[in-house]
């Protein structure tokens, strides 16, 4: 199969992948429901050595830049409690972590949480996180581009390989809350 977007040869269907993907990633690909399948949300291999955004985009596609998005882990501080959220980006934004992300946690302090942090809690790797499989209990913000985009490439739970998904399926995540100005470019 054709991937809708980038210079993927090989494109499959992520329930077709399941042993490619990371525990949590898996299991929310097993129990997907919503107005997007889950046979639409696509698996591409891609070597790990070049997953970072710049390189990746250079081999895979200029038209990646406007489809890529990112999922970064969060913490919130209020009065001694912390809190983990994600935000999903496109990957030529940077969230708003001192506002958008602050007053959405309604936190004192927010900012990036540390990688073994993010990784230890998501049970994913570093470099690959995604919004789909996150504990349950996390707020899940998107920014309103990447709900807006038709298809968006975006982590599969692990460096090697990436998920292209429906822009819109981002929306009906667990946890999900479309945020408007979450990532400025």
């Amino acid at each position: 199969m054709r991937a809708p977007i980038g210079n993927f040869d090989d494109a499959r269907p992520a329930p077709d992948c399941l042993d490619l993907l990371t525990a949590p990633v898996a299991d929310a690909v097993r129990r997907w429901s919503g107005t997007v399948s889950a046979e639409q949300i696509l698996y591409v291999d891609t070597d790990p050595e070049i997953a970072d955004t710049a390189v990746f985009v250079e081999h895979h596609g200029a038209e990646l830049l406007e489809r890529s998005a990112n999922c970064v882990v969060v913490a919130g501080k209020r009065g001694g409690e912390s809190t983990l959220a994600a935000c999903v980006v496109l990957s030529s934004a940077r969230v708003d972590v001192n506002g958008a992300v602050r007053k959405q946690l309604g936190a004192r302090k927010a900012s990036f949480a540390p990688m073994d942090t993010a990784t230890g809690e998501t049970g994913m790797e570093y470099g690959g996180i995604t919004p789909i499989g996150l504990p349950a209990d996390w707020q899940v913000m998107v920014d309103a581009a990447v709900v807006d985009t038709p298809h968006v490439l975006i982590g599969s739970g692990r460096r090697r390989g990436k998920l292209i998904v429906p822009g819109k399926a981002f929306a009906e995540l667990p946890g999900a809350l479309v945020v408007e100005g979450l990532g400025r470019v």
